[in-house]
């Protein structure tokens, strides 16, 4: 049985700013009832209603925004399966972002170096988990919000298919998108959670013999460091003595697709806040505010050209993998950079820009909309770093199932 009151005081003495709301008496008041998840205390990302408590979303323009009337149905579903909603976590604002250092509350914190982001825009979801305050903590990602904090963070990180949890009373940022996911402390818990939120039963035991897993050799998928590289060729040996064919694949019009993803999701998150931009634009973190205005004036023709451009691309790969199960990729070329940092010297002596790297190499995914997982990449010293398996077919299930095969090394 979880001592719920030792978890309030890990969160109340946050030292990482993962916390952005927490009430002790509410949580002390939950009374679960039995379920796979009964008493897990569970941190949420505050861009996801929870009755009772405000969902700001990392910005001044929701400052005053009132208590949630109602949970979004993933925090009802979570309840019902007997978890213990204990604390809401920080958000890149708006979750327009992928480092989590541009909210009101400024910046997360890294826990494996507190001067270093956490990734975003899931945030404190990813730290929270990270710290040990708790082993399991709601996210969304669009274009890798769950999976790049994962990364950064050392910790696991799951979206699932497109729709395989609901979206209702999540705030938006790109409708076609959107995903909400899943942090951890292990493959086990992130298994159990979506299993008992979608009503699957998960085997993340089950065997890998026959399973094909395709490792992308596109430049595209370059990483720009070499501890990284190393760790998804130890996650490959991994899988192949596990009974898994990995073999090599390409992935044509991968650049194309990815070159969609900014439009999209510009047009559609620029919809959503066009009226608060033009009534009080300076509520916005600025580097947030010229984001959404970089869109305000784009075409319609782009964004259908972009749409269109995902859609012909995403079948020419399902055409080009047919025999592919899983994919298995590096989440992100780099690891935890200093907060605020907009471009650095990577371990290969590459001048990086940062916010685009985080983005890179999860975001196919979100396009995609298939399901995607980052672990801690295996053999990695000093700052944690992930390798990604994403599924074309098997779903959640083939992907954790590899997941935890790497995972138990």
């Amino acid at each position: 049985m979880t001592d719920i009151d030792s978890v309030l005081a890990a969160l109340a003495d946050d030292p990482y700013n993962a916390v952005v709301a927490l009430d002790a008496p509410g949580v002390r008041a939950q009374q679960p009832g039995p379920g796979p998840l009964h008493r897990m205390p569970v941190a949420v990302k505050d861009l996801i209603d929870v009755a009772g408590m405000p969902t700001r979303c990392g910005s001044a323009v929701l400052a005053d925004a009132p208590p949630a009337t109602a949970d979004a149905e993933v925090v009802v579903r979570l309840r019902a399966a007997g978890a213990v909603i204990v604390a809401k976590t920080h958000t890149h604002e708006f979750a327009y972002g992928p480092t989590g250092d541009v909210a009101v509350q400024g910046p997360c914190h890294n826990p494996h170096d507190p001067d270093r982001i956490t990734g975003g825009s899931s945030a404190g979801s990813a730290a929270a988990v990270a710290a040990g305050m708790v082993p399991l903590a709601l996210g969304t990602d669009t274009g890798c919000s769950v999976r790049t904090p994962a990364a950064l963070c050392g910790v696991v990180g799951l979206k699932p298919a497109f729709g395989a949890l609901p979206t209702a009373g999540v705030f938006p940022l790109s409708e076609t998108c959107d995903h909400v996911g899943l942090l951890g402390a292990d493959v086990t818990v992130v298994a159990t959670a979506f299993g008992a939120l979608t009503g699957q039963l998960l085997d993340p035991t089950a065997p890998l013999t026959g399973v094909v897993i395709g490792r992308p050799t596109d430049p595209y998928w370059r990483v720009h460091d070499p501890e990284i590289a190393a760790g998804v060729e130890h996650a490959a040996a991994t899988l192949s003595v596990a009974g898994a064919s990995v073999r090599e694949v390409t992935m044509p019009g991968i650049d194309e697709l990815g070159a969609t993803y900014p439009v999209i999701v510009g047009a559609e998150a620029y919809a959503t806040h066009r009226e608060w931009l033009a009534q009080r634009p300076d509520d916005y973190q600025p580097a947030t505010r010229a984001r959404l205005l970089a869109t305000a004036r784009m075409p319609a023709a782009d964004y259908v050209g972009a749409q269109r451009t995902r859609r012909s691309v995403s079948a020419r790969l399902r055409e080009q993998l047919g025999g592919v199960d899983l994919l298995l990729t590096p989440t992100t070329p780099i690891r935890a950079t200093p907060i605020g940092a907009e471009h650095v010297e990577a371990p290969d002596g590459a001048r990086v820009q940062v916010r685009p790297a985080l983005l890179s190499l999860t975001l196919p995914f979100s396009l995609l909309g298939v399901p995607a997982v980052s672990i801690p990449a295996p053999g990695v010293t000093g700052l944690p770093a992930g390798v990604q398996l994403a599924g074309l077919r098997g779903g959640e299930q083939a992907v954790l199932a590899a997941a935890a095969r790497v995972s138990s090394g």
